[in-house]
Formats: structure tokens, sequence, C-alpha cells
């Protein structure tokens, strides 16, 4: 039987250290068998028996606290000065500054002095210090270990001033990342505040107010205006407009009417809707959206795995390194002992990877959680890194370049059949296809006075077209090629085919045994931005764009040229999608833009898979690497542009936290490096590293 496996929210989670420490922690209860902590989410993950006590019991080291994943936590805010942990920081500042008073005035280390600095370092450190020591017992070197080692040190050296600056500045630093750290998880905490917790409910005519996860499927909500929706579901009466900004990141509102779609989570500005619930609390778009989007923030990038691979090693280097320091020179060149056991804590201090572990993980998740925000789910590091690495983006046609809703615009009769009769033929046999030019021919048959006629042995030809049984005789509806296999053209028709072509327009046939029934010619109009989108992209850096379409040569070129597209690819089969997507690597790193349905193949080939209208189809969410909620291009541009300024802000990151540290060590050779300088450099470099990151929040990418 299968342990059973709990999921939680965490409060107070505070470093990258403290968060692997909880793990180990929770890994010695008997009882357990596997636990995954999501560090960027707060969020942990338990296989096994353990209750709520004893993984806070787990976590007290570091003031955890644990909360099951569906409850609803609301956040207290607590003033700055009432926060524990500011208060001792400011009692440590006011006995330090009194140390250096007195012992300015008294001169040198006199016994009052010595008892302020003793103060500081008892009041602000307690918390660390208790800490360090139980480290210290079992041989765990982290950050308060380091720490405590550095305070005990100088005070055994007699100075007493030194240990009291590191206390206070280790603290300030200490409430600095925490900020920061809170700060970035924002971008996730607003996502899951974004949907009402409770909804107006219709029962039995009457209105009750109930939690949403006691809504069922098919219960009808009432959405006032200026209300939250609170579930997906379909609009079953009323029309007004939605703004869909927290899903799709339009920020024009969209208006809904009889039949539409809607998203929990969407604010409803004028009119009064009645809406039917068509997903449980938990499968909501908004629900997949965060729970895709804490994954993603799990899940190390490239860069990250090698900088936790080079922490391994560096920190027990370090150890060493320090420990050489202290013993080697006064044995060997006999060195004052006290001299060279200061220089080795200084080592100590400054060699903590702290700013180096966090530089990536602190990126990426505000990064991701930027992108959320905005419309865009990036569905993990890796792909964030690999987005600002694209040198050429290969686009689907129908839905992607196009509005995706071709209409029928000419019907040519060529035998006895009316032009009706043409189009009532191929709606017969089309009703079965999901192809987007079925559903024109399906529209410009409801306005048709007669009904579909009964069909049999309906089959589709992949990427050609499809055949069924109309009274007893074999009937296609199909492209040019797939009549050409069959059949040769006469030249009249081809001379048809080519100028309908040339005017960006599919043609279609409709054929039965006894010849050529007729003509079908259908244009999906181009969007709008699409043109703004490919010159933007131009500008960003992608160097060739791709066109990858199952459509006819002459309207591909015909849209290709309209757009100002590098390359056109036309009369592809599914299948000849994946092999041009593998041909294109040529130029570089590859993605694929599309709608997630029908170029899942080609999506999952290229090295970054970016599926549109991902608010719309469940699929899409699936099937891509990146969505984008709204069913456009426009955020495209802009999830380029964040992957450059990530992979930018990460390799600054690494920089200022390895550059700091090489400056620190080599101002130890001549002596100039104290204790107090070298907690500033660690802490200062942890500090500016959160801070620097945080600047990914902004949405002006």
């Amino acid at each position: 039987m299968a342990a059973e496996k709990n999921v939680y929210r965490l409060q107070g989670l505070t470093c990258t250290n403290c968060a692997a420490k909880f793990e180990k922690n929770i890994r010695q209860i008997d009882t357990v068998e596997d636990v995954q902590l999501n560090f960027g989410a707060s969020k942990l993950t338990v296989t096994g028996d353990a209750s709520i006590l004893q993984l806070e019991e787990a976590g007290a080291f570091d003031g955890i606290k644990v909360f099951p994943e569906k409850q609803r936590v609301i956040k207290q805010h607590i003033p700055f000065w009432k926060k524990r942990e500011n208060q001792t920081t400011i009692a440590s500042l006011i006995l330090l500054l009194a140390g250096y008073g007195v012992s300015t005035s008294n001169g040198g280390n006199n016994w009052l002095s010595i008892a302020l600095f003793l103060a500081a370092i008892l009041i602000g450190g307690y918390s660390l210090m208790k800490e360090g020591l139980r480290n210290l017992s079992k041989l765990d070197f982290d950050m308060s270990t380091l720490m405590t080692i550095a305070v005990i040190g100088a005070a055994l050296i007699g100075d007493w001033a030194e240990g009291a600056v590191v206390v206070f500045l280790f603290s300030v630093s200490e409430a600095l990342e925490s900020y920061s750290i809170d700060k970035a998880r924002n971008s996730i905490s607003s996502l899951i505040d974004i949907a009402p917790s409770t909804a107006i409910v219709l029962r039995g005519g009457k209105e009750f107010e109930v939690d949403v996860e006691n809504l069922q499927i098919n219960d009808v909500i009432l959405i006032k205006p200026g209300q939250k929706i609170a579930m997906d579901g379909e609009v079953i009466q009323g029309d007004s407009s939605v703004n869909q900004a927290a899903i799709t990141g339009e920020s024009v509102p969209v208006h809904k009417v009889l039949g539409d779609e809607v998203f929990a989570g969407t604010l409803n500005e004028e009119g009064s809707l009645q809406v039917r619930v068509t997903k449980l609390a938990e499968d909501t778009t908004i629900a997949k959206i965060i729970h895709l989007v804490e994954e993603a923030q799990a899940e190390k990038a490239p860069t990250q795995q090698f900088v936790d691979r080079f922490a391994k090693y560096y920190t027990p280097a370090i150890l060493v390194i320090s420990l050489l320091i202290m013993v080697i020179p006064p044995l060997t060149m006999g060195g004052l002992w006290g001299e060279w056991f200061y220089k080795g804590l200084v080592v100590l201090v400054v060699g903590c990877p702290c700013a180096l572990v966090i530089s990536t993980p602190i990126a990426i998740v505000t990064a991701i959680g930027n992108a959320a925000r905005n419309g865009v789910l990036i569905k993990g590091g890796i792909h964030l890194e690999e987005t600002g690495q694209i040198k050429v983006i290969a686009f689907d046609k129908t839905g992607t370049l196009t509005e995706g809703r071709p209409e029928v615009t000419d019907i040519i009769s060529v035998s006895s059949m009316t032009e009706d009769e043409v189009l009532l033929q191929a709606a017969s046999i089309e009703k079965f296809s999901q192809h987007p030019l079925a559903s024109s021919i399906m529209r410009a048959a409801e306005k048709l006075t007669d009904s579909l006629i009964e069909v049999e042995n309906f089959q589709s030809i992949t990427g050609k077209g499809a055949k069924a049984v109309i009274d007893g005789q074999l009937v296609h509806v199909g492209s040019p090629n797939l009549y050409r296999e069959m059949s040769p053209l006469g030249s009249s028709f081809e001379q048809q085919i080519l100028d309908l072509q040339q005017q960006g327009k599919t043609v279609m046939m409709v054929w039965s045994e006894k010849g050529l029934n007729g003509i079908i010619a259908v244009a999906d109009q181009v969007r709008k931005s699409s043109l703004s989108i490919i010159q933007k992209l131009y500008t960003i850096g992608i160097e060739k764009t791709v066109m990858l379409t199952g459509d006819n040569h002459s309207t591909a070129k015909a849209i290709g040229q309209q757009l100002g597209l590098s390359e056109v690819k036309a009369e592809l089969l599914p299948h000849e999608k994946v092999q041009m997507i593998k041909s294109l690597r040529q130029y570089g790193k590859v993605a694929m833009v599309g709608d997630g349905v029908n170029d899942a193949p080609a999506l999952a080939t290229a090295n970054v898979g970016i599926a549109m209208g991902g608010a719309g189809t469940d699929t899409a969410l699936e099937t891509a690497d990146i969505a984008l909620m709204a069913d456009d291009l426009e955020k495209l541009p802009y999830t380029i542009k964040l992957s450059k300024r990530t992979k930018q802000v990460i390799l600054q990151n690494i920089s200022i936290a390895l550059g700091l540290k090489v400056l620190a060590l080599l101002l130890i050779i001549p002596g100039w490096l104290t204790l107090w300088m070298a907690v500033m450099a660690d802490m200062g470099a942890t500090v500016i590293v959160v801070l620097n990151s945080l600047r990914l929040m902004r949405n002006n990418v």
C-alpha cells in the first residue's frame, strides 16, 4: 500500500540553508518516507505519517509554521518595530554604540565597555548562538555555526567590540534577506489570493454564500458588478465586460455574453452575470497556473545545478583552508597564535557561500512569478534560461499568426449541383472533423435552409481532408493535392485554384466517384498584431522567423510576405513539421509557437515549445514549456526579454557573490580585513544579490 502524501504551506522559511536543515530534520522522523521542499513557493510535500506539531518541531530553529495546503492562511501584518528579532537588533545596536562611547572616553577595554559589548552579543545574538552551538555539537557547519565560531573566537582573543559588531551586522542582514525573499514569494501568494474564497450560489431562487471548495459542477453562481468571478464556468444569463488581466495579461476587458467561458479570479465590471460552474475549485485555470508555477519554481535551472555542485566542494575547502591558516603559520613560521587564529576566523566568515547558493534560485523564482502575473506561464528554470538563447522561432499559421477563424469566401460549382448543394455536401462530411477549416464550412452551412445529409463510414485523411459515403457514393472533401493523387486536374481548374491561392485563400475541393462537384475557398484573416510582433522579435535578437503550415504554397507565401517572415514552409503534414524543427536547429536554438493542440509533436521537438491560449485549453498548459495565457502573441517579445534579463541578473549575482569573496580574501594577506568587514562582505553580497534579483519584479523588463 502506497504511503499517504500530504502537502503543506509554510510561513517563516527565511533562507536556503534553513530550508535544507528543515528538510533534513523532517527526514529524521521515523514515520516519514520522503520529503520535497519547494523553497521558492514555501511549500512542503511529505510522504508518510507526520503531524503538523512534529513538522513545526522540525522547523522550530527558524520559527517555521506549517499549514495544510488548502487552508487559507491570513497573513497578519506585524509592524517593523514589534517584531522580536528587530527589537533585539535595535537593542544590540544601542548597547554596541554605548560600548564604543564608553571605550572611547575611558580608553581601551575597560570592564564597563566589555560588559556593554557582551550584553550586545547576548541580546542580539541569542538565537544565533543557540542555533550555532547546537549545530557545532553535531559538526553541522552552516552560516549560524560559522558566525558563532567567529563571535566566540573574537571574545577569546579579547576583541569584544568586533564580536558585537559581527552579531549586529548578521542580524541586520538576516532581516533584510528575509524581507527580500518574502517580497519575491509575494509573486506566488498574490496569485493564490486572486480568486475569491466564497461565492454567491443560487438554489431554489435564493442566494447563499458558500466556500468555493463546496461548489459542485453545474451549480449556478451570481456575479454582481464589481465582483471577482469565483469559479471557471459558462455564462447562462446576462452580459458584461470582464477584466481578464489576472489570467491572460490582457489589459482590455473582454465582453462576455451567453455561452461564453469565464475564469476564476477575473473581474466582472458593469453587468450582472449568472454562471454555470464547469470546474471544481482545485481544477480551475488559476489553480492550475498556481500549481504549475510552484512546480516550475522548484525545478532547478542549469546554472543553479552548476552552482549547487560548485558549493558542495567549495564549503569544505574553505573550512580546511581556514584551519590550515590557524595552525600552519604559527607552527612553521613562529607567528603569533592569536594573530593567525583571527585570520583563520576571517577566512571562515568570508568563505561562507550564502550569496552564491541563493544567486540563481532567487532570480528564477522572481522572474517566473513576474511572468505569471503578466499572463505567461513558464514551466521551469531550464525553459526560462533557454528562451533567452533562442535564435529561430517557428510559427504555426492557423490560429497563431492568423485569427484561427477562417470564413468561406467563394463557392464555385463545376457540376450540375448548385453552390448550396456543394456546401451542404461538404458540411455533412466536415461535421465529424476537428480541423479549423471544417468549422468555417459548418458556420457557412448554418445559413442554409436545408439540414445536413446523413453520411456513413466517415474517415479523416490526416493533413489532406476527409471522406464519407453519401447516398451510396464515396464523396471526398480535401486539398487540391489530395484530388491530384486520385485524378489529374484540368488546366482551367488549376488556374482557378492558383488565382484563389494568390489572394491568400485556402482552396478545398468536393468530388465524388462521378467527378469534381465544386471548389470552396476559405480565408483566415491575419492577426492585426502579427506584423508588429514579428518586427519586435527581430529587434530583440531573433535571427530567423519561419511559418510552418499544412496550407498550400501560394497562400502561405502571400501571408509570409505580408508579415515579413524569413521563410515559409507549406504543405507540411504533422510529422513533417517535426522534421522541419529538427532541420532548423542548424541555425541555433529553436522555439515553436502554436496552439498546443494540432502541433504538440512539433512543440515537444523544439528547444522551447510555446502554446497560445493557455487560459482556454488544458492541452496548451500541459503540452508546452511556456503557455501564453491570452489567445495572441502580444506577450512573446516580453517573455524573450524577461528570459534574457534573468540570465543577465543571474550572471551579475554570481559575479557579485564570487567577486566580493575574492576581494575580501586578497585583503586578508596584508592583514587589512577585519572580522566585521568579513561579515559585511559576506552578508553584503547576499543582500545585494537578493535586491538585484528583485529588479525582475518590475513589469518594464
